[in-house]
């Protein structure tokens, strides 16, 4: 699965971060950006927690 954020879209809410700390951190601005654009296994679930709880809907899976 690869993951991707449209920095466009997010506003730092973290949701992302809280559902899956190993895949998400917020940068120095406040922004949400990966740390790990490829996963599987168990943290998929939490990338998809993320993807559906983003409020900007900026959490983009493939």
């Amino acid at each position: 699965m690869h993951i991707d954020i449209d920095r466009e879209l997010c506003e730092g809410y973290g949701v992302c971060v809280q559902s899956a700390p190993e895949v998400f951190a917020l940068d120095d601005e406040g922004d949400s950006v990966v740390l790990r654009p490829e996963v599987d296994g168990d943290l998929e679930q939490g990338v998809v927690l993320a993807e559906k709880s983003c409020p900007m809907q900026a959490v983009r899976l493939s």
